[in-house]
This record gives C-alpha cells, structure tokens and sequence, in this order.
C-alpha cells in the first residue's frame, strides 16, 4: 500500500478525493461535459462506490462513481493510478454488470437499453499511441466506418498525453489537473469550470468531518490488508503442510507458529 498522504496533498487521480468531489453533481457535471465535449444535464444524485454484482454469489465490484442523465444515459467514471495490465477486459466487465440491470426479467425490448459510458482516467498511457484520449465503440473489420450503435462507449482518458488531435485544450487542462490539483493549475487552465472544481475541492480538503472520514478509510483499508496477507499466510502454510515440509520450516517461512500450523 503506498505511503499516507494527507487530505490536503491528495489529488483528483486519488480514489478518496475523486470519490469526494464529485458526490457534488455539478463538478461531475463538468467533468462529463469537457470530456465529452457536449452539455450534459444530470438526472440524479451521483452515487459513489456503487456496488455492482449480477448474483449474491458472484464477483462483486465497486465502482468509483455512477450517474444518469436526462436522456437515461449511464456514466461510470473512474480513477485508476497503476497500470494493472486488465483494464480493457475490466471495463468488460463493467459494461456488462450495468447491462445486465437495464431490463426486468423477461424484458425483451432492446432498444430500450440505455446508452453507456464507462470513463477510466489514467496517468499513462494504456496503448501507446500518445493520444490524451481514446474512444472505443464496436465497428465492424469488413466494413470501414459501420458501427453497430449498440450505445456503448468506453473512453480511455491519460493525463501524460503529447498528441492534442481531437480533445479540446480545456480536456488537456482537466488532465493535467487531475494529476496534480492545485490552484496554480486551475488558474492556469482559463477554464471556469476547473477554477469552480479548485473552489470545492479546497473545502472539501479543509474540512474537519472529511478528514476524520479519510482516516478511517485508510485505517479500514490497511485493516483489509492485514487480514488478506493473513489469509494468504494460511493458504501457504495449509499447502506446504500438505507437502509434507517440516512444521517448523513452514513456521519460518509463514512467520506463524508451530502450534497455529497443527490447527490448520
């Protein structure tokens, strides 16, 4: 886990302060509109750390943030500070938990299935090719330029672009704030939108409740850290014991003691 930061060094690309922000419908309002470049009306209250799950029994998932627009379109936007080599097949699996809630059982009108967009902002670049952008809908290898107009887009957004084709120098700004947020960057990007972000984000770092909140989240996250090297501490121990290795080899090795090992 890296290093404590404090509320106040966070920035946009930490999951904590993005989740903050932009439970304030109009920051994320914002947000959508420069990089989609186009007016969007929010219908609903964002939700943040929405769960998403097909089953009870099935792989559950926690997106950073969810929202709807006036037309029923569906955004889930996330933050994503390391390159965990899965996130085209993750976005998969997103698209596909949000789908899979868009009609009642037995439902078979299809056109009635909402556009969606899942947005990961990234600082690297996950293909490349140098763009701050990249949009991807399905199209067809046979024919260039049929898409399939299914309404689903998955937009891949990295703050360390060099390319400025096709986004908006208010998009490269917004970037650029997200890596680092400040106000010399805000006030340095001319957009009134970033400038009203850098506002609320500041109270949101000033404010008392907030931070007692962002403690307890890191302490509840290094707690699930514990208990998840614990367990694999466990599943070590219980396979090598299967082995046949010495209990106390397995103890120096697992760091747990001898009599913890025969309870396996």
């Amino acid at each position: 886990m890296e290093k404590k930061k404090e509320l106040k060094d966070l920035n946009l690309l930490d999951r904590f302060l993005f989740a903050e922000a932009v439970e304030d419908p109009e920051i994320l309002q914002d947000m959508l509109e420069i990089i989609l470049g186009r007016d969007v009306v929010l219908k609903h209250l964002p939700q943040t750390e929405k769960e998403g799950r097909r089953a009870a029994w099935s792989r559950q998932i926690r997106m950073d943030v969810w929202a709807m627009d006036e037309d029923e379109a569906i955004y889930d936007a996330e933050v994503q500070k390391k390159n965990t080599h899965n996130l085209p097949r993750r976005t998969r699996l997103y698209n596909g938990l949000i789908d899979s809630k868009l009609l009642e059982s037995g439902d078979i009108e299809y056109n009635r299935m909402n556009d969606v967009y899942i947005i990961m902002i990234m600082p690297f670049d996950l293909f490349g090719k140098g763009l701050y952008r990249y949009t991807f809908r399905m199209a067809c290898e046979e024919v260039p330029g049929l898409q399939l107009d299914d309404g689903a887009a998955r937009i891949f957004l990295n703050t360390r672009g060099a390319d400025p084709a096709g986004v908006s120098e208010e998009l490269i700004a917004l970037l650029r704030y997200f890596e680092e947020t400040s106000k010399e960057v805000a006030e340095n990007s001319s957009s009134g939108k970033i400038l009203k972000m850098q506002e609320k984000i500041e109270q949101i770092r000033s404010s008392e409740e907030i931070g007692v909140k962002y403690m307890n989240a890191y302490e509840e996250r290094l707690l699930e850290l514990q208990e998840a090297r614990e367990e694999e501490r466990k599943a070590m121990a219980a396979e090598l014991k299967k082995l046949g290795r010495p209990l106390e080899e397995i103890s120096k090795v697992t760091k747990m003691s001898v009599e913890e090992i025969k309870a396996l």
